[in-house]
């Protein structure tokens, strides 16, 4: 159901991979795969919160029942949808950086198919976060969408992910990521709906604007009339 050979791990070597993982992933924060291996060698007990709050939620039990991928064979009619869809905005955001679905890293650290299946949804649904919150693909971008991440799940990784990336601003990029993009990720994060139990595929076809909505989607700062108000 998941692709990629799932691998069971003892104590000792789940928290050798994750130090592995997170020492790497810090020399070079490119290793989409190690950034993968720290977020389910630490994030189990998240992940199972979140699988729990999915069975509550209709929406989420739907997401549990069909597991929908994203992948292209499964997204590729978002790029036929009409401009002001979710779904439009979605394909422009993929095709304006030469994304593709299909290049995320699967899951192997995992014990049962349902928590698999909970890790891949979170990695796979991350472009769709981009889109609704209005946030680019640079370092801050994706830090303050980490913050959110961590509001919404909980998972250590993410916060190793802001500090790794804090690590590596430049002073003005510091500046403008604490001053403003931190605290509007850290309220976005806690405003918003549980963005793990929504079935995005399902809202493609509806206004972004409205879904934005309809989620509590707070946008992100604009940074050019941010560093006019400084």
């Amino acid at each position: 159901m998941i692709e990629g050979a799932r691998i069971r791990l003892k104590g000792w070597q789940q928290a050798a991979v994750a130090l592995g993982s997170a020492f790497g992933a810090l020399m070079d924060p490119r290793r989409a795969d190690l950034i993968a291996a720290l977020g389910e060698t630490t994030g189990k007990p998240a992940f199972q919160r979140v699988l729990d709050r999915m069975k509550k939620s209709p929406e989420g039990r739907a997401v549990l029942l069909e597991q929908p991928r994203v992948i292209s064979t499964s997204v590729g009619h978002a790029w036929d949808l009409p401009e002001g869809t979710f779904g439009a905005a979605y394909a422009k955001f993929m095709g304006s950086r030469n994304f593709s679905p299909d290049d995320r890293p699967p899951v192997r650290f995992m014990d049962t198919e349902e928590l698999a299946y909970v890790a891949t949804r979170a990695r796979e649904v991350h472009d769709f976060w981009h889109v609704l919150f209005g946030l680019p693909t640079n370092l801050i971008g994706e830090s303050s969408l980490k913050v959110i991440e961590f509001e919404q799940m909980l998972l250590p990784m993410c916060l190793l992910s802001v500090i790794g990336g804090s690590v590596r601003f430049n002073d003005k990029q510091r500046a403008l990521f604490f001053q403003h993009y931190f605290p509007w990720a850290t309220r976005a994060g806690m405003r918003c709906t549980d963005l793990m139990c929504v079935y995005y595929e399902q809202h493609f076809h509806e206004n972004l604007e409205d879904v934005r909505r309809k989620w509590g989607i707070v946008l992100a700062p604009n940074p050019k009339a941010t560093r006019r108000n400084e």
